[in-house]
């Protein structure tokens, strides 16, 4: 029984290890940050930005860790999902960008005219399999 315990808290310091290295390095070798400051124009916000993004990955895993749940109102939820939406989808973008997915991805499928339709295909995928999400898996 012992061994088991033993085992299932390496298991979860290694996971959290590599998920948080991967992690920081998505944001430090990718220049997402900086990227996101200079689109932005908002360098004397540097140490917001940083601080925003640890404050924001140590406590949203404690809350996770420890099953914390919040009852807002309806009016806060929306507003609370429309930013990590736009988080979410400026990350998406900026890792494409960097990255350059897209042009890539066409080049190698033969699908360099359709370009905008592979985008879109992208963009509604993830909007549809959103609502599925919160429509289907989410109790209200």
């Amino acid at each position: 029984m012992a061994l088991t315990v033993l085992f299932v808290i390496f298991i979860g310091l290694a996971g959290g290890i590599a998920v948080g290295s991967g992690f920081v390095a998505f944001l430090t070798v990718l220049g997402v940050i900086p990227r996101l400051i200079h689109l932005t124009k908002t360098l004397p916000f540097l140490r917001h930005y940083e601080w925003a993004v640890s404050l924001g990955a140590v406590g949203f895993s404690l809350m996770y860790l420890r099953d914390i749940s919040f009852h807002l109102p309806a009016f806060l939820l929306l507003a609370i999902g429309l930013f990590c939406g736009i988080f979410v989808g400026m990350l998406a973008a900026a890792l494409f960008e960097v990255l350059n997915v897209m042009p890539i991805l066409s080049k190698r499928i033969g699908i360099e005219e359709a370009l905008t339709g592979l985008l879109m295909a992208i963009v509604f995928g993830k909007m549809i399999g959103s609502l599925f999400q919160w429509l289907f898996f989410v109790k209200f």
